[in-house]
């Protein structure tokens, strides 16, 4: 437990000030080994399924938007082959 923080306490004219001290990745930050702990795993892959949905809300919109221009040229191409 300790070796996850330490508290230091500074007296200053009667009053105590306590600052703890995390150690380096004790946050959800990147170790310098290069090890991930689980707060970062579970933020990437919140990360990525929500891209992972924008994504498909893009391509749904644009298949939607294709479709609609291919009903517009159908509508061109008869009336340009009917006259």
């Amino acid at each position: 437990m300790f070796s996850r923080r330490a508290v230091a306490t500074l007296s200053r004219s009667n009053r105590l000030i306590a600052t703890r001290f995390y150690t380096e990745g004790a946050t959800g930050a990147t170790r310098s080994d290069g090890s991930n702990d689980s707060f970062t795993k579970r933020e990437k892959a919140q990360e990525d399924f929500y891209v992972k949905k924008h994504q498909a809300e893009q391509i749904a919109a644009l298949k939607e938007q294709l479709a609609k221009q291919k009903a517009q040229l159908d509508e061109l191409e008869s009336k340009v082959n009917s006259k």
